[in-house]
């Protein structure tokens, strides 16, 4: 049995958690037994979905091909494969380091793994065996990107921007909401810049009202927006559609025009904070989460100073953030002296963070607490049932617990009354 079973690790973001599970699904039609993120015991074959995006990332991805290549010397498993963005950069240096790794594959060789993994061609057609709980899913619109921002490696490593037509996702989201999918999250590199390729023009706000008329879904999340030229349909749609969920991941990086400028970012200061505005007025309630970063190449006192002050103006629902890490080939790094000392990069990731502590306890007392609220039931845990608001995303945002004295469904909605908040977490009865 142990010979039939084939476990795929994924490591990364959102967006390599759907590359693994359309191999989950064809590795399924082909009649092999998947795992997902299991131990080495579980399968014979052991496919590692790798990040490459930053030091963090690729020194994660390292140590679990290292952990497996192990576990293959000693027999545990007898294949190992290694796929997705740490190959697609560095394939030769893994090749001569890692004998041990069967054979390596990019980011869209998916009918490579397939025939290699299997022995036998990929069939036709969009199959997924979603890793998420069933109740959501995500849906990638598009690959690659265009910005060349100045610290980001990903068009290095996935290429320019490519929209997958929207028929082609209309039906996959029908087929997710058939399976008992009921909140979809619309996931891109760039999810503004959709259709500007297939169309010629954005389609993005076409496309989300479209995904609203499917039977099934109710809520419909926005992730990775990109905030130069945002499109004003989007907005509207947000706006008007009830199942979209006033939410939106919105990447903003800096706000100092002169780091901006330096990351290449397309977007002016007065250009971001009236972008701001418009979303708050024309979308009342919305919750904004965005990242920043510290420690850019020229990032002055004065530039940082800047960055504080626009995280306390703005009060942000939801807030990341990364110190600068520089990535071969970029802009920053083939171009600019990574002059910031790495104690300095972390000591403003810590200033900022403590900042949004202090925000986000007092958005959680100030704007939930007493409430009634629509929640999704994600799981049960030590006697709580675990639930998200529309204004939360699955792993990364905070969530509300549920004392379990009544039963309650995982994956259906119910209204809750916020009876106490804290810096994170939101603590709510049944209505």
């Amino acid at each position: 049995m142990k010979a039939k079973k084939i476990n795929i690790i994924t490591l990364g973001c959102s967006k390599n958690t759907v590359d693994s599970e359309r191999i989950l699904g064809h590795l399924s039609l082909a009649g092999f037994a998947v795992l997902h993120n299991a131990d080495a015991h579980a399968a014979d074959t052991v496919v590692i979905n790798t990040c490459g995006f930053t030091a963090d990332a690729k020194d994660e991805s390292i140590e679990m091909i290292l952990k497996m290549a192990y576990a293959k010397r000693e027999g545990i498993i007898k294949r190992l494969y290694v796929m997705g963005c740490l190959c697609e950069r560095y394939r030769r240096e893994l090749q001569e380091e890692l004998p041990e790794v069967d054979a390596l594959f990019g980011v869209n060789d998916f009918r490579q793994i397939v025939a290699e993994v299997t022995g036998m061609p990929m069939e036709p057609g969009v199959a997924r065996k979603l890793t998420t709980p069933s109740h959501y899913a995500y849906l990638k619109i598009s690959e690659g990107c265009n910005w060349g921002c100045g610290y980001c490696a990903i068009p290095l490593i996935r290429g320019p921007h490519v929209s997958v037509p929207q028929e082609v996702l209309l039906r996959e989201a029908q087929e997710l909401a058939a399976k008992g999918v009921k909140e979809l999250i619309v996931i891109a590199q760039d999810t503004t810049y959709y259709g500007l390729d297939l169309y010629g023009e954005r389609r993005l706000g076409q496309l989300l009202r479209a995904l609203c008329k499917i039977d099934g879904i109710e809520w419909v999340r926005l992730h990775y927006a990109y905030p130069a030229h945002f499109p004003d349909d989007v907005i509207e749609a947000m706006a008007e559609e009830s199942k979209i969920c006033k939410y939106l991941d919105i990447p903003f990086q800096h706000i100092s025009d002169n780091m901006l400028s330096s990351m290449r970012r397309g977007i002016t200061k007065a250009e971001t904070l009236a972008l701001i505005d418009k979303l708050r007025r024309e979308v009342p309630g919305i919750a904004i989460r965005t990242t920043l970063i510290t420690g850019y190449p020229g990032e002055s006192n004065s530039d940082f100073e800047e960055l504080t002050e626009f995280v306390r103006q703005c009060r942000f629902d939801r807030l990341g953030v990364f110190t600068y890490s520089e990535e071969e080939g970029t802009y920053s790094a083939k171009n600019l002296k990574n002059n910031v000392p790495q104690r300095k990069k972390e000591e403003r990731r810590a200033t900022i963070m403590s900042i949004q502590e202090e925000i986000s306890l007092d958005n959680n007392i100030n704007k939930m607490q007493g409430t009634v609220q629509k929640v999704i039931i994600d799981r049960i845990e030590e006697g709580f049932y675990v639930g998200r608001t529309q204004y939360d995303s699955p792993e990364v945002d905070q969530e509300v617990l549920i004392e379990a004295q009544v039963p309650l469904t995982v994956g259906d909605f119910y209204d809750v009354r916020i009876d106490k908040a804290d810096m994170f977490d939101l603590y709510a009865h049944i209505v």
